[in-house]
């Protein structure tokens, strides 16, 4: 499959919804909102427009009855990330080499691995004692397996940590750190991909 064709999921008059849609008292994203950004994500990667994969990693829609179901939109979504960041690469190697490119994903992952070589419970920003943020004991899991990722060429894909999920807990770590983080180890997955 082309990568065109990731990006086609456009919705014509006559036509099928792009997706499945939720029934009953599930909700799913905006109908209109999810065709309106895949219909512009669309133009932009066939123009060679602007739009990058932290572009449509951070793409948010309203939860509505009768929406789109999640995890296939969310599932789309990685796919024309995906298809952004070869995009991304396959300029830069052209423009720099691929070494340059090499080098900037291994000091990026460098980046990564020296913010999380702090101690356990002591990685990120932690939030005051009456806020609640993300559970320590779950993102220091995860930012476990982004080392060993790293470090040790462990097994571990973009799709996995863009489904990272962590309860909260009062005077847990700040979710803006944590979430940077992750966005900054997909860039890398994808940059070596």
């Amino acid at each position: 499959m082309a990568s065109d064709d990731l990006l086609d999921t456009t919705e014509t008059p006559q036509a099928r919804p792009a997706f499945t849609l939720t029934a009953g008292r599930v909700r799913g994203y905006h109908r209109a909102a999810v065709d309106t950004f895949l219909a512009a994500a669309r133009t932009a990667f066939e123009d060679g427009g602007e739009l990058t994969a932290a572009d449509v990693r951070v793409a948010s829609f309203p939860l509505v009855k009768n929406g789109y179901v999640v995890a296939e939109v969310d599932a789309a979504l990685g796919r024309v990330e995906d298809a952004l960041a070869a995009r991304s690469r396959d300029r830069s190697v052209r423009a720099q080499g691929a070494g340059a490119w090499v080098e900037q994903a291994r000091g990026d992952a460098q980046v990564i691995l020296d913010h999380l070589a702090r101690p356990r419970r002591h990685r990120f920003a932690r939030t005051g004692v009456l806020t609640f943020g993300y559970r320590v004991d779950e993102v220091d899991h995860v930012a476990s397996r982004i080392v060993r990722y790293l470090r040790d060429g462990e097994p571990l894909t973009a799709e996995q940590l863009r489904g990272a999920a962590f309860r909260m807990q009062r005077g847990g770590y700040r979710e803006e750190q944590v979430d940077a983080l992750l966005d900054a180890t997909i860039d890398v997955i994808l940059a070596v991909r």
